[in-house]
């Protein structure tokens, strides 16, 4: 016969080995011992396993079963408190899941401790993540396939179907590595040699930025979808790109790149705004990580600015 322990018997099996005793596992649930007694020897003999030691000792022990099957009684309970929470947000107007696009000129610094004060706040919420460029947030956005999206407001336009809200701002830094024909030059750099150099550009596979340039100079570009890719080639001296200040801000204080100057690709400040659809207003989740998102954003843009000696 499959046994069926009730969530009672488990509370009471857990209650006995994390306070070594019966009468003390009574005084915890505010029962009397015998009920508790009994509450354990039903459980092991639905369980067909002797649960504890009670021979020779005046306080029961957990046998070699008993503490293998303590952890599954642990997981079931924490499972259904993890119902209960998630039950209790759901009645009260809490999202399940927020599903979060983010565009990747969002400092990383300030999209992980969001992430993490999150976690804290809304323990029940999961969080799905999407990491893409230009054009992705405000499709996913349009599509309603993310709840909030985070993106660069200068490729984001108006939109009647999407709600912005201003969250903070950043800048692209255009940047090579030391040892780039573009870095040993005297600044400011001519526009003839610059166009003569690769130049890594961000693209994406979206109908929205499709045929649309975003401050590319050289006649030879090479171009892809991820920012850590970009990054990583710059820093291999394989061509040279704007990137987050954010993202280059230690590169360039340890001399692992440069900031170019170029007349025609100056450092371009912009806005990061936060977006949601118009039919899908934000839940107490998503409107606590829209003002998180605005706290974070403001501490990074603190940091203090990078020396002149820095700059080229």
């Amino acid at each position: 016969m499959e046994a069926h322990p009730t969530l009672d018997q488990l509370e009471v099996f857990v209650a006995v080995a994390e306070t070594g005793g019966f009468s003390a596992a009574a005084r915890r649930l505010n029962r009397s011992q015998s009920v508790v007694s009994y509450a354990i020897a039903n459980l092991e003999a639905q369980l067909e396993v002797r649960l504890f030691e009670r021979a020779g000792t005046r306080l029961p022990s957990l046998t070699e079963a008993g503490a293998v099957l303590l952890e599954d009684a642990r997981r079931i309970l924490t499972g259904l408190e993890g119902m209960r929470a998630r039950a209790s947000g759901l009645k009260s107007g809490l999202e399940p899941e927020l599903v979060l696009a983010v565009d990747a000129t969002v400092p990383t610094q300030a999209l992980a401790r969001v992430l993490g004060a999150f976690g804290e706040t809304f323990p029940t919420v999961g969080v799905r993540l999407n990491v893409g460029a230009l054009g992705m947030v405000h499709d996913q956005i349009v599509r309603q396939e993310a709840t909030l999206g985070i993106a660069g407001g200068t490729v984001t336009s108006v939109d009647a179907q999407m709600v912005r809200v201003g969250v903070g701002a950043t800048s692209m830094v255009p940047v090579a590595a030391p040892s780039h024909p573009l870095a040993r030059a005297a600044p400011p750099v001519p526009i003839e040699l610059v166009r003569e150099q690769t130049q890594l550009v961000i693209t994406d596979p979206t109908d929205y930025t499709r045929g649309r340039n975003f401050g590319v100079l050289s006649f030879r570009n090479w171009r892809m979808t991820d920012m850590g890719v970009k990054h990583a080639l710059i820093l291999a001296g394989l061509g040279w790109g704007g990137l987050p200040i954010s993202t280059v801000r230690a590169d360039l204080d340890a001399g692992r790149l440069v900031r170019l100057s170029i007349d025609a690709y100056p450092e371009r400040a912009f806005t990061l705004v936060a977006l949601h659809h118009v039919s899908r207003m934000p839940g107490p989740a998503t409107a606590w990580m829209i003002d998180r998102f605005r706290l974070e954003l403001a501490a990074c843009s603190a940091v203090e600015p990078l020396s002149p000696a820095s700059a080229v």
